[in-house]
């Protein structure tokens, strides 16, 4: 696993912190759409005995896999019914922690810096071991997509304080909504090299990470990153979403966005992202569910779906 220096760690903090909090920054939930149901609310113990409070969505029937959620910086998983309902519908089991650095989280002020990046995976090794042996997806969107990456192998920057492999063992596949380009004092470029698990990758073409120089149009690119960095195993995707920017227009993360909302972009994600669960969600590859997935292979917008 990457490491980095203290020194560097301080020089590129800064900025890697805004704009991660800038990115679903005041969130509150989104109004009208979809809405999970009511959630079962489960207290697992974290180092320190830090309480980690989930969300435990279950299927109204029988159970096709299990799907573990990363937030947004700031966010929360209950701001994200029109990306998990469509999981949950699917049959998918949806857990979910409210990570430290949320603004709903009772403690947030006591998590400063660099400490979010500790906790987050802190919460994701014990929701894993909660979950036993059963095989799980990764999902995430911004700061949450980083973290799906890591339990999909990629090689995060260990935080100060933490010990051994950042993960106890790793997702049968990774659905990363909008992770980040590179972050020095959390995940280089190499580092995102070592995902090592089918992997489905979105960005919109209006994804423009905050503070982007005018006339940097292709900055949305840079969320493409795990995509392009990982070894090619023919199960890497890239998902690009003609017009559609970090929030899907404030439909997920943060309904503050001006808008208006996204819903088409929303429904081409979860279209795709269906498809991807169905293929990887068990860690054996469905082959009629991948052939659908690959039929929608294409180079041309509005919906770009690419494979390595």
């Amino acid at each position: 696993m990457a490491t980095l220096s203290h020194p560097s760690r301080r020089m590129f903090l800064a900025g890697a912190l805004q704009g991660l909090t800038m990115a679903c920054a005041t969130s509150r939930r989104v109004p009208g759409g979809a809405a999970m149901p009511p959630p079962r609310r489960v207290a697992l113990a974290g180092p320190g005995g830090r309480a980690i409070a989930v969300s435990d969505w279950r299927p109204a029937g029988r159970t096709s896999g299990t799907v573990l959620f990363s937030h947004g910086a700031r966010s929360a998983p209950w701001r994200y019914d029109r990306i998990l309902q469509p999981v949950l519908a699917a049959g998918y089991r949806v857990l979910a922690p409210l990570h430290v650095d949320s603004t709903d989280h009772p403690r947030t002020a006591e998590f400063k810096g660099l400490a979010s990046w500790r906790c987050r995976i802190e919460d994701m090794r014990a929701l894993i071991v909660s979950i036993g042996d059963a095989p799980f997806v990764a999902m995430g969107h911004s700061y949450g997509g980083l973290i799906a990456t890591v339990l999909g192998g990629a090689a995060g920057v260990v935080p100060d304080g933490l010990d051994g492999p950042l993960v106890p063992r790793l997702a049968t596949s990774t659905l990363a909504f909008s992770p980040p380009a590179p972050i020095p004092v959390m995940m280089t470029r190499e580092g995102y090299g070592a995902l090592a698990v089918p992997a489905l990758i979105q960005t919109g073409t209006l994804d423009v990470p905050p503070g982007t120089p005018a006339g940097n149009v292709d900055a949305w690119k840079g969320h493409l990153t795990p995509f392009e960095a990982a070894p090619p195993s023919g199960h890497r995707y890239a998902l690009v979403l003609e017009g559609v920017d970090h929030y899907f227009g404030g439909a997920i993360c943060d309904a503050n966005q001006p808008g208006p909302m996204q819903l088409d972009g929303i429904a081409r994600a979860n279209a795709v992202a269906g498809l991807f669960l169905d293929a990887f969600a068990t860690g054996e590859t469905d082959a009629a569910a991948l052939a659908r997935l690959d039929a929608g292979l294409t180079d041309a917008l509005p919906t770009r779906l690419v494979r390595r």
